[in-house]
C-alpha cells in the first residue's frame, strides 16, 4: 500500500528527471576536467545515449539503478505496491536498454553503460571509463620557451 496520496505521488514522480541527472552531471564533469569533449543525448542515435564521442564512435548511458533494473543492486528494489505494473516496467525498460545499444552497435558504436550506483567510487569509476574511451585530447597548450 501507497503512504502517499494520488496526488503526492503525482508530484513526486513528475520530478524524475530524464537528462542531466545529478550521476550524469558527475560523469560529464570528470569526464571534461580530464580533457574528454563530447555531445549530450544526440537524437539522432538510437536510445538518445546521455555523452557521446562522434570521433571515437562511442557512446556513454549512465542509468539508475532503480529504473533500469540493475542487477545484483541495492538501489534496485522493487516497490511493494503494484508489482505487476512495475515488474513490466522495469522488463520494457531493460529491453528498450537492449535494442538501443544493439541497433547502435550496428550503425558502428560501441557503448559503455555507467551505473549510478558507480558515481561514488570516482578512481574506480574513471579507470574504467577512460580505459573504455582511450586518451583525452590535449586539453592545455604548451607554453613555448624562450
Amino acid at each position: 500500500m501507497d503512504t502517499l496520496t494520488k496526488q503526492q505521488r503525482s508530484e513526486r514522480m513528475s520530478r524524475i528527471r530524464g537528462k542531466n541527472t545529478r550521476p550524469e552531471l558527475a560523469v560529464r564533469q570528470a569526464l571534461y576536467a580530464l580533457g574528454y569533449r563530447y555531445q549530450l543525448h544526440r537524437k539522432d542515435l538510437p536510445g538518445k545515449p546521455d555523452i557521446v564521442f562522434p570521433s571515437r564512435k562511442k557512446a556513454l548511458f549512465i542509468h539508475g539503478c532503480f529504473w533500469h533494473a540493475h542487477q545484483g543492486c541495492k538501489v534496485a528494489n522493487m516497490p511493494k505496491s503494484r508489482t505487476e505494473y512495475w515488474q513490466a516496467k522495469f522488463q520494457r525498460n531493460v529491453e528498450r536498454d537492449k535494442l538501443n545499444k544493439r541497433a547502435l552497435r550496428r550503425m558502428g558504436w560501441s557503448t559503455l553503460t555507467v551505473w549510478e550506483c558507480e558515481i561514488k567510487h570516482t578512481d574506480r569509476l574513471l579507470r574504467r571509463v577512460t580505459g573504455y574511451l582511450g586518451t583525452a585530447g590535449t586539453k592545455v597548450k604548451k607554453e613555448r620557451s624562450s
